[in-house]
């Protein structure tokens, strides 16, 4: 690669974008406006939020066995508040003598409190029993009786007395969940009986001569180490400015892109770049470049402006809090390189994909609805920095910022390897991602069209092809994740009264059949013109079957292995593997078992994702990323996050059998195998291998009882494996017109670096 050629491309798109006063505009001078407006915008809609009084109803309070009072006045006595001029956030209204009694004569309390609770007249009702006085001045008499304090204490009012011990009932509260002014309201009032209550034992314990450390024998103190630190707010800060942080380098990374790539198309100067000496992927580092500039100043400014008007407002707010921790730039910084380069290196390839600006803008929302859930997550309460989500792409980066903004930096300092690790494939891929849009002119050079659903459905139907386009693959996918996602609410909504093998059952065989199966099939029969090509219902070559059953036996111990991997780093609650070990241990017998997870799955999960959608896919013209996408909706449509991806990895192999054997049914053998394996392996290994036990430099006794198996054995696995696979590669691989074309214009008429071995297609 030439840099100079880079820099030069650097410094024209640089020069492009700094020529146009919008962009100069949107990156520099309106977060310095925008942010002081939304400061003083906030400062003054504090002025107007405050706490205003709501009504209560009291009925029953009062009399003279009410001591220390509740009510004073129209209000609740000011003791009972934190704070007293809080007493006027609660207006009371006293039931009257009419009221009362006819509400006794009736029984009808209830009735009438929720009637002036809903009909709006007042927000909460409090009401205390007829002889709520008369038994808790009897009560307390009761105490006052006792001879000598050191005697057994008396039952708590309103629990479980012995025999003639005063029952004293407490009060009702009414409220309306449903009512904002209701739930304040109850949560004031429940605030100042608890207080009057707490009162009231007090005094109870001084009239049985007891003193009030008997109720407290002790007290706690505080001591608030991140406020000694200086970092007593770094949790706030940790959770808000990583989330803006991403936010912000997608968004000043996208609008760029689209202007560099979609805007040159519409300005008609995209072919006078592509017309100079500099190759594609230079040209593409260029505008990479331009768009991480662009993305990491947009960020920064974002940051100067946000500090800046938030230094005012934290100021003149009531509760301040505090500025985050020293070091916050520098780890904010650090992280803006890499994210700058995985979301300009995404939307530059989104932007050369796009027609005009305007389509370039509608895929700002895709791109969104996947990066948000990444970034929210860490956020979540109880998610921590750990060995499995440092893995998670953006969620890890987000993550160890809030472990080193909070001062954690001997916890994060582990997992910094494996999140740069993992940030720097992502953006190779982003940036891989990109320069094959480059390379292709059919996506370069995309010719708007106006969209007419008819003659787009006549299209469909008329002019099908043998085998499926990629969009229709990606559609069959999409789609079976839809019906399952519906088929599996309305299955758990629904109080089925089997239990046990028999519902595992009925979900299995509803989920293969029609979820999975019926949408390929459909989509084979009305979209494609050969179903045998399309679900690749050829004969296999020689061998290919034991090949697959074998490679299947040979790969057991280190997809065993690999699954306890998975599960250590994404533990699987105790609820779920309960379940899970009941609805096994209910078969009525292994060959049901076996029927239903091993053989209904291999036929109706290859027909669909290694026969339509795998198909489908190699249209694109690169067999491994159909071999991958069709692997993640394989592992996608597992239940279980840990049955995911280990189906995905699977998913991989059995994609690489189909497309070096040319048939589904060595997919079908593999599949088939490996899951018969799971479940013996979970249903007799254990009583067999306890009654002869394996080598120990094969399989140890695991924590749960049964055998896992070793280093030694996954080793032996592997190797046992490599070589089978190789037997696969060394098979012809018929390649698409699209790969063929790809492997021509690629200069590999030869064994490919891609371990496939082309031939002419029939």
């Amino acid at each position: 690669m030439n840099w100079s050629n880079v820099k030069l491309i650097l410094h024209r798109e640089v020069r492009d974008q700094l020529r146009d006063r919008r962009t100069l505009f949107m990156i520099a001078v309106l977060p310095l406006l925008l942010y002081p407006l939304l400061g003083m915008s906030m400062f003054q809609v504090l002025q107007f939020v405050r706490e205003h009084p709501t009504r209560v109803l009291v009925i029953g309070a009062g009399g003279p066995a009410e001591s220390p009072a509740l009510v004073d006045g129209g209000r609740f006595a000011e003791r009972w508040f934190s704070a007293a001029e809080k007493s006027r956030l609660l207006e009371v209204t006293r039931g009257d003598d009419d009221l009362e009694r006819v509400a006794r004569i009736k029984g009808d309390v209830g009735r009438a409190a929720r009637q002036a609770v809903e009909g709006g007249e007042f927000e909460a009702v409090v009401y205390f029993p007829p002889d709520f006085a008369r038994r808790l001045a009897a009560f307390r008499a009761k105490l006052a009786e006792r001879p000598a304090p050191d005697g057994p204490p008396p039952p708590a009012a309103g629990k479980g007395r012995g025999k003639g011990e005063p029952d004293v009932p407490g009060p009702e509260i009414f409220y309306n969940t449903a009512k904002e002014k209701s739930q304040i309201t109850f949560l004031r009032v429940s605030r100042v009986l608890d207080r009057w209550r707490d009162q009231i034992g007090r005094e109870n314990l001084a009239t049985s001569r007891l003193p009030e450390s008997t109720a407290r024998p002790f007290q706690w103190e505080e001591h608030d180490v991140a406020k000694e630190g200086g970092h007593r707010d770094a949790a706030v800060w940790s959770k808000l400015l990583p989330f803006l942080l991403v936010i912000w380098a997608l968004t000043g990374a996208f609008y760029p892109a689209i202007d560099l790539c979609a805007g040159e198309k519409e300005r008609g100067t995209l072919e006078t770049l592509l017309s100079s000496p500099a190759e594609r992927s230079e040209i593409v580092w260029g505008k990479l470049l331009t768009v991480m500039a662009f993305s990491a100043v947009t960020a920064l400014l974002n940051l100067l402006s946000i500090r800046i008007t938030g230094q005012f407002v934290m100021s003149v707010l009531p509760s301040q809090i505090g500025p985050p921790p020293p070091l916050t730039p520098l780890w904010l910084a650090l992280a803006l390189l890499p994210m700058s380069a995985l979301f300009g290196a995404l939307c530059l390839a989104l932007a050369a994909f796009a027609k005009s600006s305007k389509e370039g803008q509608y895929y700002l929302m895709p791109l969104m609805m996947v990066t948000m859930p990444l970034v929210i997550l860490p956020m979540a309460p109880g998610v921590e920095l750990t060995l499995g989500n440092s893995l998670i792409p953006v969620a890890g980066v987000v993550l160890l910022l809030r472990a080193l903004m909070e001062g954690n930096y001997l916890q994060a300092l582990p997992f910094v390897p494996l999140v740069v690790a993992v940030t720097l494939v992502c953006c190779l891929w982003a940036i891989r991602w990109a320069v094959d849009q480059f390379n292709s002119e059919s996506v370069l050079f995309r010719e708007s069209e106006r969209l007419d659903v008819g003659r787009w459905f006549t299209h469909l139907l008329r002019d099908r092809g043998d085998t499926p386009s990629p969009a229709e693959a990606v559609l069959c996918g999409v789609l079976i994740l839809l019906v399952q996602f519906f088929m599996n609410y309305a299955l758990g909504s629904t109080q089925l009264e089997s239990t046990g093998f028999r519902r595992l059952a009925v979900l299995a065989i509803v989920t293969q059949l029609v979820v999975i199966a019926t949408p390929a099939l459909l989509m084979t029969t009305m979209l494609t013109r050969s179903p045998r090509r399309t679900l690749l219902l050829t004969r296999p070559p020689w061998g290919a079957l034991p090949a697959a059953a074998a490679l299947a036996l040979a790969l057991h111990p280190a997809a065993v292995r690999f699954g306890e991997l998975v599960r250590k780093l994404y533990p699987i609650s105790e609820e779920v593997e309960k379940a899970l070990a009941a609805l096994f241990s209910d078969a009525p017998s292994l060959w049901q078992l076996l029927l239903l997870v091993a053989v209904v799955p291999a036929i109706c999960e290859e027909l669909a994702f290694r026969g339509f959608v795998l198909s489908g896919l190699r249209h694109t013209g690169h067999r491994w990323w159909a071999i991958v996408i069709s692997s993640f909706f394989f592992g996608v449509t597992h239940g279980i996050l840990q049955q995911s991806i280990v189906a995905c990895v699977i998913g991989l192999v059995i994609g690489y059998l189909a497309v070096q054997s040319g048939s589904l049914f060595p997919c079908m053998v593999f599949h088939l195998t490996h899951n018969a394996l799971t479940v013996v392996g979970a249903r007799l290994c254990p009583e067999a291998l306890g009654r002869n036990p394996l080598p120990d430099w094969l399989a140890t006794t695991g924590d749960d009882g049964g055998y896992a198996f070793t280093l030694t054995a996954v080793a032996l696995s592997l190797f046992a494996a490599g070589v089978l696979l190789a037997w696969f590669r060394s098979l012809p691989c018929a390649p698409s017109p699209e790969e063929a074309l790809r492997d021509a214009l690629e200069h590999q008429a030869g064994p490919g670096a891609s371990g496939f071995q082309p031939v002419a297609k029939p």
